[in-house]
């Protein structure tokens, strides 16, 4: 519990260095937009005038260094500045759509780890027969389609031709939960899918690899059931799975940008897609800022799952 303490500290003293550096990163590169803040925040019909004291006045002619630390003590106050017209602050904005993307993700990542586990399992303890070759053509194919040309065909078939869900929109679960649920049932799919497919295929190799142990054939000669030793060389098997756990669900969090556009689902991506289209940097910058950190603390929370599955890397 000690070695795992450690571990587990050093792994959350990392995360303010890393969101630091991050921070920089998205600074860096917003620095090299050709977008002109005072044209879009007072428009074409501004004076230049007008545009020179308005970048004055935001301190847009500042030194870069001087830049970057006035927005890095914003950011460490939770301060992500103002939006274009109509002016709002950026926090309040990301308060509103995060959640959406949020519960998407999580959706999304419930539905691919059951999917997986199903695929996996059974492609691993059917090994070689029928049912491993139907479910190994199945993830080769999900790995192989984009989730957002996936949602185009769930849209037209589920939704369209066959209108068991709508085909975008999004209904909140405090007002009707089954609403909700049919609002995100097809992005969730779409997402889960092609995660789903790369984990199954993971997990049925390292199941296969475990299965092959001697202490497997030690627990059938015994007469164990075949549940108990399923479960058994199910928890070792998960191991490898973990370490890109955290990488799918940055997948899942890019993934649910692309998806909400699909959707119409008001959340981080249309955040995105609004200010990449209005030339609203403190808005796009806001918003790539906080899926960055999200995806960074996933990771640490996944580094700290695989610490508690794999105790032998507590020695290390």
């Amino acid at each position: 519990m000690v070695a795992f303490l450690r571990l587990a500290l050093r792994r959350v003293a990392m995360m303010p260095v890393m969101i630091l550096g991050i921070a920089l990163l998205v600074f860096v590169v917003l620095q090299f937009s050709p977008v002109d803040p005072a044209y879009n925040a007072l428009g074409d019909s501004a004076s230049p005038e007008a545009r020179s004291a308005f970048a004055e006045s935001q301190g847009l002619n500042d030194p870069f260094p001087v830049r970057y630390f006035t927005f890095l003590g914003q950011l460490i106050q939770g301060d992500l500045g103002v939006t274009m017209a109509p002016s709002q602050p950026v926090t309040d904005r990301i308060a509103t759509a995060f959640p959406l993307t949020f519960q998407l993700t999580l959706l999304g990542l419930v539905l691919a780890i059951v999917l997986a586990l199903a695929m996996g399992v059974t492609s691993a303890v059917y090994r070689d027969r029928w049912p491993d070759q139907v479910f190994r053509v199945l993830s080769m194919a999900g790995i192989a389609l984009p989730s957002f040309w996936l949602g185009v065909l769930l849209i037209q078939q589920f939704a369209l031709n066959t209108p068991l869900f709508p085909t975008g929109g999004y209904v909140n679960p405090a007002d009707s939960f089954t609403g909700w649920l049919n609002s995100m049932a097809l992005p969730a799919i779409s997402l889960a899918v092609p995660v789903a497919a790369s984990l199954a295929r993971l997990i049925r190799t390292s199941m296969v690899a475990e299965l092959d142990r001697d202490y497997v054939r030690t627990a059938k000669g015994s007469g164990l059931p075949p549940f108990l030793i399923i479960r058994s060389v199910l928890r070792n098997a998960l191991v490898t799975p973990l370490t890109v756990l955290g990488v799918k669900v940055g997948y899942l969090l890019s993934g649910a940008v692309v998806i909400e556009a699909i959707f119409d689902l008001p959340g981080m991506g249309k955040l995105i897609l609004e200010g990449v289209t209005g030339g609203d940097v403190a808005l796009v910058q806001g918003t790539v800022l906080t899926i960055a950190i999200a995806f960074l603390v996933v990771n640490v929370v996944v580094d700290l799952l695989y610490l508690l599955v794999n105790p032998r890397i507590r020695t290390v």
